[in-house]
């Protein structure tokens, strides 16, 4: 079992940053890949960033590529989704989730089915 708690999210303004956090408990924060998800209403939760168990290798959707970073640190069990140059786009829920079974310091799951654990989420609001 693990629990995920999510922080760091507000209202904002378009090109405004904030940075996400998520904390664990409930198993080795180092034996799983993270992933931070998004849905806005109306639309299926997607995957935005995902980091390998130890950091080596990340991914990240098209539409934050360059403005978005994910990042963990082991140590203190969190993980982190630093939030720049904000869009109104970006509004949604987002999400941290745990994927325990990928071992991989090269590959990082893509689906949402492939993760097996969430947090709550918090809610980022851009405005124009």
């Amino acid at each position: 079992q693990v629990q995920l708690v999510e922080s760091g999210g507000g209202l904002v303004q378009t090109g405004d940053s904030l940075r996400l956090s998520c904390t664990a408990s409930g198993r080795a924060f180092s034996t799983y890949a993270m992933a931070w998800f998004r849905q806005a209403p109306g639309n299926e939760r997607a995957l935005v960033a995902a980091i390998t168990r130890r950091g080596a290798s990340t991914f990240y959707a098209d539409s934050v590529k360059g403005r978005f970073t994910i990042s963990r640190d082991n140590a203190k069990n969190t993980a982190y989704l630093q939030m720049n140059s904000l869009k109104p786009g970006d509004t949604a829920v987002y999400y941290c989730a745990v994927d325990v079974n990928t071992y991989s310091d090269y590959y990082v799951a893509r689906a949402r089915y492939e993760y097996d654990y969430w947090g709550q989420g918090t809610q980022v609001t851009v405005s124009s």
